[in-house]
């Protein structure tokens, strides 16, 4: 079988990686495509992931994603039609699907972001088959246009794609004599975010002033110029993280984790690693979190200074969040193999 992947997105590399490989080694023709995307494309090479760069992001503005998303799908036309696959594979990549569909290709669409409308918008009617985890209801895309028969849900968050998997293809570790505490930097060039002009900067500058005093900090950024204005910010306080890496050392040495985004959240509560969400908007697997004791949210300055020193001080607390966060990755499905079973194979 022929089967194309559309991987745009860091999480997507690591997310697809695992069905990629398995395909290519029962005998399946993959084909992965990506853009031009910093962390995307790195992290691709980081993990041995082949792909092949069609057009480049579109950046926050709203003009230039209609002009970068229009010069890619026609790119992307081309090269599939070429490659003429029997399925696509995405994550609701907006030219993915709407190539696929244009070309009459029967596609598996993923997501775990109904509150990411523009994206779902353009996605979601037009996938055979959307897959998500459990936590989501079925009512939150049926509103998008899809038939609640199309979807199917997995018991899994994403990220145990890749935490079940054993990989040490690549470490990067921040580790000093001090306790680490990481910062994860909001998806600011997202339609959600962007549009709304939401930001967690006053939250960032109370963990950095608060914490930098006993601990190493450390800010994980997406963009180039996340990478300047953390630098010009932060960077007498706090290590600006300027390359890109695999999270999952990253994450495992460190002691605290604070998140301004989604996948980087979910993936350092089921690590063990103690989690504050600061994420500006609210969300299913963000809420599912909560809900299991995994994250603490907050978008109070106070109560984050007090919650992450608690956290980092307390060491039974920390003993029983490991044991939580694994008997909860343990339970969970590997949403690969739903994957390829949605594939047909």
């Amino acid at each position: 079988m022929r089967i194309w992947f559309d991987v745009l997105t860091p999480k997507q590399v690591m997310f697809f990686r695992p069905a990629v490989e398995k395909l290519r080694q029962s005998g399946h023709e993959v084909l992965c495509t990506s853009r031009d995307y910093r962390e995307a494309v790195e992290l691709a090479r980081i993990k041995k992931l082949e792909v092949e760069i069609v057009g480049r992001h579109g950046g926050a503005d709203r003009y230039d994603k209609l002009v970068a998303g229009a010069k890619r799908t026609e790119e992307l036309a081309g090269r599939v039609r070429k490659f003429s696959p029997e399925v696509s594979v995405t994550f609701s990549s907006p030219e993915g699907t709407r190539v696929a569909f244009g070309l009459g290709i029967r596609q598996i669409g993923l997501n775990d972001s109904p509150h990411a409308e523009a994206v779902a918008r353009l996605t979601v009617p037009l996938v055979s088959r959307l897959l998500c985890p459990w936590v989501i209801p079925y009512s939150a895309w049926t509103g998008y246009g899809i038939s609640r028969n199309s979807i199917s849900r997995y018991r899994a968050l994403d990220p145990a794609a890749w935490l079940k998997q054993k990989d040490a293809s690549h470490t990067t570790e921040i580790k000093g004599d001090k306790k680490t505490v990481l910062v994860r930097l909001e998806e600011s060039k997202a339609s959600y975010i962007a549009d709304s002009k939401l930001g967690s900067v006053g939250l960032i500058d109370a963990a950095v002033d608060e914490l930098s005093q006993t601990a190493d900090v450390a800010i994980l950024c997406r963009y180039s110029d996340q990478i300047e204005y953390a630098r010009e910010r932060y960077g007498s306080k706090a290590r600006i993280v300027e390359e890109v890496f695999d999270g999952v050392p990253l994450i495992k040495s460190a002691d605290l984790f604070i998140g301004a985004g989604g996948t980087m959240s979910a993936e350092a509560a089921l690590l063990g690693v103690p989690t504050i969400s600061i994420a500006p908007v609210r969300f299913h697997v963000d809420d599912y979190l909560a809900r299991s004791g995994l994250v603490s949210r907050t978008r109070s300055a106070k109560t984050l200074a007090r919650t992450a020193k608690k956290m980092l001080a307390d060491k039974r607390y920390r003993e029983q969040y490991r044991k939580r966060a694994a008997r909860a990755l343990a339970s969970m499905e590997d949403p690969t193999d739903r994957i390829i079973r949605a594939i047909g194979l």
